[in-house]
């Protein structure tokens, strides 16, 4: 046979391998949106005597997922696929491919069956009995199911393996590469900052405004009548504005707001609504659509890959961030909207003039609810829940022991007490859906928005005169370019320096509160 048709020969091989392997990878993909989609009919639509047998089909679809995954086919496909990309037989993104399925096989593949199964019914069971206790403030309600959740979580940890603690393992299906001890100097660090910073807003310089004739901004003045329909025009409003596709999504209502995609066409946000609080839903709102916008973003062409999911939680964080703080919170963004907010809510707005309305919105306020803070006391509330729940996976504290502890770290970096298990231990859904590890990702979020925002604006002059004039567009499609369409190409790390310049710092977080609440509340040096 001529070596040109040898070669062609091997060539031809070559693919039918990596296309045989991406179609099995495609099954395992659509059975993901399948599971995703019940996981957001669960939060969304489902009765509450619906929990047990959807516990049950979810139980079966994980189990049916997990046993596909690690099967002797795939695997055997997956290392002849490794071993075309070790000989440099593959291009760079099929490399990439076959680098991330194989990383997620290697942990997958420690995991039994029957845990997989038992882990997946207990957290959809857990939902609807969370969503119990919170709304009945009965932790022991919820107790027995956390109890077995974690006792789940730590035997997971040890199936999968770790150097120095449990809780590594669990961190690394979200972040991947972190570790809890780099997680807990950051944390450190960031708490010398904020603690002191939080104690400088609220003393001397406030009462010294005060004397020269300034107001302190205080959110209370934003508080009104709004009637949720009206709430929902708004939030769609700007949810369009923002570049949130809704012939490829939708927004839905939700105990606890979540952004969850099914395809880079398929994305779903919630939210929730109080009458008396119109921001309670917006900005939480404009935080979804941040995530959102980032799954469709992602390359519609390699769905069924790695290459179409985001990177990391930490950097999917930091595209909701960027748009609810440094955008949403922003002077530029409400001298744009803030003429259709008077004329939607005509009391209080028209009586409030844009810089009052500015400064109120961005008041510091130590709060209860973690969803409802402030840019700078928001990490505060992370720092606690890594510590719990890092203490729980560690078998340093016991479930039980939560109410009492979290009300002790919330007075001891907060200076405010919960009075009720629902403002304290019970408000977030994360730990009913296993989600350990996970917490930390909110912060890593607010360091990278602010690192990127800031290499944004170096790239973009006059990027936020843009917002005031309603276009957001180019930014919109700088972090399309520049995170979303990469998919897990690279890593967070690799990412970050890629279009920084630098690792990720907490400078650049601490520097952006310095600057814009020092000129909120004209603090000196």
């Amino acid at each position: 046979m001529p070596q040109v048709k040898v070669i062609a020969k091997i060539r031809r091989r070559r693919i039918d391998i990596y296309n045989e392997f991406t179609t099995l990878l495609l099954e395992l993909y659509q059975l993901k949106s399948v599971l995703a989609l019940l996981d957001w009919d669960t939060q969304v639509n489902m009765p509450e005597k619906g929990a047990q047998r959807r516990g049950e089909t979810v139980a079966y679809l994980a189990g049916l997922l997990h046993n596909k995954f690690i099967s002797r086919e795939f695997g055997k496909l997956l290392k002849s696929v490794k071993k075309l990309s070790q000989e440099g037989k593959l291009d760079e993104k099929q490399s990439a491919v076959a680098r991330e399925v194989s990383r997620e096989f290697a942990r997958e593949k420690k995991l039994p069956e029957k845990h997989v199964r038992e882990l997946a019914q207990l957290t959809s069971e857990a939902h609807q009995v969370w969503v119990r206790a919170r709304r009945e403030n009965k932790f022991r309600f919820f107790l027995p199911y956390l109890e077995r959740i974690i006792d789940l979580k730590r035997r997971e940890a040890e199936c999968v393996g770790y150097r120095q603690s449990p809780y590594d393992a669990l961190l690394d299906t979200y972040e991947p590469g972190a570790k809890a001890a780099e997680i807990d100097k950051i944390f450190t660090d960031l708490k010398e900052f904020l603690v002191p910073f939080l104690k400088k807003i609220q003393s001397d310089p406030l009462r010294e405004a005060s004397q020269i004739g300034l107001k302190k901004p205080k959110i209370r003045i934003l508080r009104g009548n709004f009637p949720i329909d009206k709430q929902q025009e708004l939030g769609r409003m700007v949810a369009e504005a923002l570049g949130f596709d809704f012939t490829a999504g939708r927004i839905d209502q939700a105990v606890h707001p979540f952004a969850t995609n099914f395809h880079p066409e398929d994305v779903r946000i919630t939210t929730r609504f109080d009458t008396r609080d119109l921001f309670y839903s917006l900005m939480s709102t404009i935080h979804e659509v941040g995530h959102a916008l980032y799954e469709q973003g992602l390359p519609v062409e390699n769905f069924g890959t790695p290459l179409a999911e985001s990177i990391s939680l930490g950097i999917h964080e930091s595209q909701s961030r960027v748009w609810e703080n440094q955008v949403g919170r922003s002077l530029p963004f409400w001298k744009y909207f803030y003429p259709t907010l008077r004329r939607k809510f005509p009391q209080p707005f028209g009586k409030i003039k844009l810089e009052d309305f500015h400064r109120a919105l961005n008041s510091v306020r130590p709060s209860l609810i973690r969803t409802e803070a402030d840019e700078v006391t928001y990490n505060l509330h992370i720092i606690l829940r890594f510590e719990l729940e890092k203490a729980l996976i560690e078998g340093e504290i016991t479930p039980a022991e939560l109410p009492k502890l979290w009300k002790k770290k919330m007075k001891d970096y907060l200076g405010i007490v919960p009075k009720t298990d629902r403002e304290g231990v019970l408000q977030d859904i994360h730990w009913s859906a296993g989600l350990f590890g996970y917490f930390p990702t909110y912060t890593l979020g607010n360091l990278y928005s602010a690192q990127f925002y800031a290499a944004a604006k170096l790239s973009n002059p006059g990027l936020e005169s843009q917002f005031s004039r309603g276009k957001f567009a180019k930014f919109r499609n700088w972090l399309k370019l520049n995170i979303h369409i990469h998919g897990k190409f690279y890593s967070a790390d690799q990412l970050c320096k890629k279009i920084t310049g630098k690792p990720l710092s907490a400078k650049y977080f601490t520097d952006y509160l310095a600057s814009k609440y020092s000129q909120i509340y004209k603090l000196s040096d």
